[in-house]
């Protein structure tokens, strides 16, 4: 398993704007948006491996990812 596959990739629905959003809590909120869920977690997925590799290039540790216990505890936290 690559690490980079740790981190938590939410897609979902906004009624606001009346389309998907897709997320990664570590790393940022709303980095993609679309009509298709499937195409807009293939985009995340993108973006998040392009977001790491700018870490990597400058240097900056990657979060601690929230990936399966952590995740869900964190979660817990906010309901």
């Amino acid at each position: 398993m690559n690490p980079r596959d740790k981190y938590v990739k939410l897609v979902e629905w906004s009624e606001e704007d009346q389309c998907f959003i897709g997320s990664c809590p570590e790393l940022f909120h709303g980095g993609c948006h679309g009509e298709d869920p499937v195409l807009v977690f293939e985009e995340l997925c993108e973006i998040v491996e392009e977001t790491l590799s700018i870490y990597e290039e400058d240097g900056i540790p990657f979060p601690e990812p929230l990936s399966g216990k952590d995740f869900v505890n964190a979660m817990h936290k906010i309901v």
